[in-house]
């Protein structure tokens, strides 16, 4: 292994420096690797390697969850769980923060997108919480920390990638993020209460909500409550595949809106079509330029290299874990965390499951690190869509990010050294 088998890699930290966009980065990488480097595959390789990585059956799980997503908040969902959350947490003290962050909770089984959920959250809460006398830079970390409970709640979308990466169940997955979804979701909140009792931000509601309030407004909103927990047990009991699932999650979030809430309507179709295509054509297009760089790495044997060396210096799982943590969160502050999953999990599954860890648990760990890297500067993807939109300035959000920050990395260590927190959900069901 010489200097030019590491070009590629050294192009694409310098291109990613540049602010080149991840998928066009990798591109690149990759076809200076086939066209310049190695002159003995034919230069169609790389095409070849992005279009058959496209013919997966699996992978329609994705515009399928994207749309459901997309569909949901045309069909008045997501305004009527916000008034659930805010009946539930409202009375709390920084009540509309809190409602930030169960929102982002109750989410979780419909957007799946960490990236989708900071944004919809930051058009829509972040200008009432200002109202409020919220300070804007703190109410944009709010949203960005919450989005990272997102992709973890079922069926968040960087689950599914890794199980297709992984060669492990998407049900399983699915199962084992629930318990560490409710876990962010808790200190989160318990993050709010002691920023919100030192800042002085009051609760959004005078009084705790009645029983009849609660119920009421839970009526209104079990539709969208019940759909993370129909996927899951039509997975368990075999009622379709996750594939199937991401179909069945689009008929269901159009029977809603049109048959149930009545505020779908057909207007509505081509601006879903145009969010849907436009959303999934990013995550795809990131996924073929992964793969693409993933052959790179595999036909020159830098996976295997890599797993000897940690094997060679590594012994022990927890500190593996460890290690993997700091390793991911520098990974995850350059890298998108869907493309992160793709190009990571060859090169350190192996080595997890030879140590004794199970893959299930391992992806688990390896999903909230690469979200947490999407709340934290300097590129993380979560901090810059909810800057961007709230108009809040880099070093503002810094200063109030730190709290939360400490939050996600006390969840991260429990989940590391707790792996019962992922598994105790998929060995009890599956």
């Amino acid at each position: 292994m010489t200097f030019l088998s590491f070009l590629p890699i050294l192009l694409l930290f310098v291109l990613f420096v540049l602010r080149v966009p991840i998928a066009m980065a990798l591109l690149i990488a990759t076809a200076v690797y086939f066209g310049a480097i190695n002159t003995f595959m034919p230069q169609e390789t790389m095409i070849q390697t992005m279009v058959a990585s496209m013919e997966s059956f699996p992978y329609l799980a994705i515009p399928f969850f994207t749309c459901a997503g997309v569909v949901f908040n045309y069909a008045g969902i997501t305004s009527r769980l916000m008034g659930l959350a805010e009946m539930l947490f409202g009375h709390m003290r920084g009540g509309m923060a809190q409602v930030n962050v169960a929102l982002s909770a109750m989410m979780g089984g419909l957007s799946g997108s960490a990236n989708a959920d900071a944004a919809m959250q930051t058009k829509m809460i972040v200008p009432e919480m200002e109202k409020l006398g919220y300070n804007r830079a703190f109410s944009t970390v709010v949203t960005a920390a919450s989005a990272c409970i997102t992709p973890i709640i079922p069926p968040g979308i960087i689950l599914i990638l890794y199980a297709l990466v992984a060669d492990v169940s998407v049900a399983k997955m699915f199962m084992a993020g629930l318990l560490p979804g409710i876990m962010l979701c808790v200190l989160l909140m318990i993050t709010v209460a002691l920023v919100s009792r030192k800042k002085g931000y009051a609760p959004s509601r005078a009084t705790r909500a009645s029983f009849r309030e609660i119920m009421r407004h839970m009526g209104k909103s079990i539709w969208a409550l019940l759909l993370p927990f129909g996927i899951i047990m039509g997975l368990r009991f075999g009622a379709f595949t996750p594939t199937e699932a991401g179909a069945v999650a689009v008929v269901y979030a159009v029977f809603v809106g049109a048959v149930v809430y009545r505020e779908l309507k057909w207007h509505h179709t081509w601006r879903i079509l145009e969010e849907s295509v436009l959303a999934t054509a990013g995550v795809m297009f990131i996924i073929c330029a992964a793969n693409a760089f993933a052959s790179y790495l595999t036909w020159e044997s830098i996976p295997a290299t890599f797993s000897n060396f940690l094997i060679g210096s590594v012994d022990n799982p927890i500190v593996l874990l460890l290690i993997v943590n700091l390793l991911l969160l520098l990974v995850g502050f350059f890298f998108e965390g869907g493309s992160a999953i793709i190009l990571m999990t060859p090169l350190l599954l192996p080595v997890a499951t030879q140590l004794g860890i199970d893959p299930v648990h391992f992806g688990i760990v390896m999903a909230v690190n690469l979200t947490i890297a999407g709340f934290t500067p300097p590129v993380g993807t979560m901090m810059f869509i909810t800057i961007s939109i709230a108009k809040v300035k880099m070093e503002d959000y810094v200063r109030h990010a730190m709290p939360f920050f400490v939050a996600l990395i006390i969840a991260l260590l429990l989940l590391t050294l707790l792996p019962g927190i992922s598994l105790w959900l998929p060995d009890l069901f599956l």
